[in-house]
This record gives C-alpha cells, sequence and structure tokens, in this order.
C-alpha cells in the first residue's frame, strides 16, 4: 500500500482526446499544410488554443478561422520574426510544435547544391533553436510545458542521395536530446515524433523542385504510406500525457516500411 502522506501518482486517462490533460495554448510551426495543419487541428480537437505560424500567411488565416485558432505569420529563420511571434503568444504557453522543415535535393554527396544543404540547416536546425528559444520562457510559465520536435526516420539513417536532409535531422535529433538534459528537472517535457514514409501534398514536390513524376516514384507501389493526420494523432497523443509523463521519442512508420532501404512496393 502506498504511504498515505504521499501524494497518489496521476494516472493516464483512458485513449482519446481530449483528456484530463489538454488545454490552454499551442504553437504550431510549419501549419499551412501537411504535417503542420494537421497537427494543428489534431490540436484544437483536444482542447488547445493553437496558433497556427508559417510564411503563408492566407493558409494559416483560413485555418486558424477553421479550428477557432490564431494565425501569425513567421519566418522561422528570421529572429526577429520569432521574436514578434513570441509577443503574440504571450506570458504561458503549454506546447510548442516544431514542425517547420523540410527536403531539398536528391544528389549525391558529390554532386551536393550547398545552399540547399544551407537552406535545410537553418529550417530544421536553426529554426528550431529561435523558436525555442523565443517560447522556453513562456513554456516554462505554463508550470507544464511541452516541446514536440518533428524529426524523421532519416534523422536516424544514412542513405543514398539523403545527405543534407539527414544531417539535418539528425541534427534535430541531437538537439531534442540535449535540450531535456539541460531541462531536466524544470516544468518542460521534451519529446520527439520520428516518421517514416508520410505522403502529404507538398513534401516530395518540393524535394524535387516540383517535378510531380519524381515525386510520385516516391511512393509509387507503397500500400497506404502514411498520412499526415497519423502523425497529428501521436503528437496530439504525446502532448496530452500527463505531466509526469515524458515521450522521449516516438519512431512511426507505415507497415510497408520497415527501415530506411527495406520498403514493400506491390507488383515491383
Amino acid at each position: 500500500m502506498p504511504d498515505a502522506a504521499q501524494s497518489p501518482r496521476p494516472t493516464s486517462p483512458a485513449p482519446g482526446y481530449p483528456d484530463g490533460n489538454a488545454g490552454g495554448i499551442a504553437v504550431v510551426t510549419g501549419a499551412s499544410g501537411g504535417i503542420g495543419a494537421a497537427t494543428a487541428r489534431a490540436l484544437a480537437a483536444s482542447g488547445f488554443e493553437v496558433v497556427c505560424t508559417a510564411r503563408r500567411t492566407d493558409r494559416i488565416a483560413a485555418l486558424a478561422e477553421e479550428i477557432g485558432g490564431r494565425a501569425v505569420t513567421c519566418d522561422v529563420t528570421d529572429p526577429a520574426s520569432v521574436a514578434a511571434l513570441a509577443a503574440e503568444v504571450g506570458p504561458e504557453l503549454r506546447v510548442l510544435v516544431n514542425n517547420a522543415g523540410g527536403a531539398l535535393g536528391a544528389d549525391p554527396v558529390e554532386d551536393a547544391d550547398p545552399e540547399q544543404w544551407r537552406t535545410m540547416y537553418d529550417v530544421n536546425v536553426l529554426g528550431l533553436l529561435h523558436v525555442t528559444q523565443a517560447l522556453l520562457p513562456a513554456l516554462r510559465a505554463s508550470g507544464d510545458g511541452v516541446i514536440v520536435n518533428v524529426g524523421s526516420t532519416a534523422g536516424r539513417a544514412a542513405y543514398e542521395g539523403g545527405g543534407g536532409y539527414t544531417a539535418a535531422k539528425h541534427g534535430t535529433k541531437v538537439v531534442t536530446e540535449t535540450l531535456r538534459l539541460e531541462l531536466v528537472g524544470q516544468p518542460v517535457r521534451i519529446c520527439e515524433v520520428a516518421p517514416g514514409m508520410v505522403r502529404t501534398e507538398e513534401f516530395a514536390k518540393v524535394r524535387f523542385g516540383g517535378d510531380q513524376a519524381k515525386a510520385d516514384a516516391v511512393y509509387a507501389g507503397v500500400p497506404d504510406p502514411l498520412v499526415a493526420e497519423d502523425v497529428a494523432d501521436a503528437i496530439a497523443w504525446i502532448a496530452t500525457r500527463p505531466a509526469h509523463v515524458n515521450i522521449d521519442e516516438l519512431v512511426l512508420r507505415p507497415r510497408a516500411q520497415a527501415a530506411q532501404h527495406k520498403v514493400h512496393r506491390v507488383g515491383q
């Protein structure tokens, strides 16, 4: 029997959203489409007031109106823009989802464009740094802040043609791990969700410079790749765990993908 003088250990809420640990303000970067937009919807459905932020004002404005949230235009690579976001958020923040990111190109290291690598690092790593630094005081002030960094299985393995992106997402992973060590004992949880193959409307198309055929080839024959809502569901679950539960990392892939290099394709 537990000591009667001790506070009872909190119990996990029943599956499903919303639950007892939802509510307050949540910020989602890169919310103009894909995983970001789906996450904003999932967090709003879980009971959070969601601040949708991205560079494309028209998209986040429409999303914010849809979910009853707020839209703040922000470029995560611009410290002044991020400071304006922090001022708009206010003194307390419950959840920060660092989702802004992306991949550019698939050239081998020998032929890679350094500017593409620089852009990927600037968004996936330095953008995460700028936003986290700016919003960390508000996360602390909430008494139970949660940071969810959107990484990738590319942050756990190398593959041909992915040098710049895998380097950037390895950076996301290591920044997450470092933050967890540095903030231990403070009222902020540090988490990462790392998806495998996720088919969204833009990710692969942007990577291949708008070449739809190359983008489609990534998923050719793959039965049921993940979709943005799958990842958003995982993020909402992480964000609504009891305050004593930290989900260090959550890796999710479609059933057809056993590893970065091992994908089942029908008819191929």
